[in-house]
């Protein structure tokens, strides 16, 4: 059977609690099969130009942009893969994400890997997977709400993680809007003494459709 990160790391009883919509987002993508999205994000990245150096940074490995952009239309696909930290690594049951994002200066992709690790869901961030955020799973009113608790990154051949008085926090809610018919997803990253370094939020439609299909 397969079986997706989120339901490998998270207990049946809290999946139970997710919108009936969710559960086909956070389930398993079936071999042959993507998980396609289309829709908007009512705002992207951060008005605080002086973060964009270091933003720029984290964009030439595809996990955040320098940009301030509003109605910004973007697509994402989901994919079942097997991944692995370091030479070697054995590879994890994973879902790979490509949020290809629709700026004014052109397109650009964010990247993620997520897996089922032994304390819980872990967010591999990037094309090379050198930052990794470990999330907490909480439903609330059919609301999947993943917070980090723990960030380290990958240099010089080992792991090094942040302690906690300085290390960022990444808070993502994902919810069903019965109403409008969309998902709505809304990522926020804060840092301790700084406030919010990047964020973005907004709607889409999403289903899972065979590989090569629309």
């Amino acid at each position: 059977m397969v079986r997706s990160p989120y339901e490998l790391s998270t207990p049946a009883d809290v999946l139970a609690g997710l919108h009936p919509r969710l559960r086909t987002y956070f389930g398993a993508v079936p071999p042959g099969h993507v998980g396609r999205g289309t829709g908007v994000f009512d705002v992207v990245g951060t008005p605080r130009r002086w973060l964009w150096p270091v933003l720029a940074w984290f964009a030439r490995d595809a996990v955040m942009f320098p940009v301030w952009e509003h109605d910004v239309p973007f697509t994402v696909e989901n994919r079942p893969v097997r991944v692995g930290r370091g030479r070697g690594a054995d590879g994890h049951v994973a879902v790979r994400a490509h949020r290809t994002f629709r700026f004014r200066t052109g397109d650009r992709t964010m990247v993620d890997a997520i897996t089922a690790g032994p304390d819980g869901l872990v967010d591999h961030l990037g094309r090379r997977g050198r930052v990794s955020a470990r999330l907490r799973a909480e439903v609330d009113a059919g609301a999947l709400r993943l917070v980090s608790t723990h960030v380290s990154f990958r240099a010089l051949g080992r792991e090094w993680c942040l302690p906690a008085v300085i290390a960022p926090r990444v808070t993502l809610v994902e919810r069903f809007d019965d109403d409008a018919g969309l998902q709505r997803v809304s990522l926020a990253l804060r840092a301790p003494f700084v406030g919010t370094l990047y964020r973005y939020e907004g709607a889409f439609r999403y289903s899972v459709v065979p590989e090569g299909g629309r």
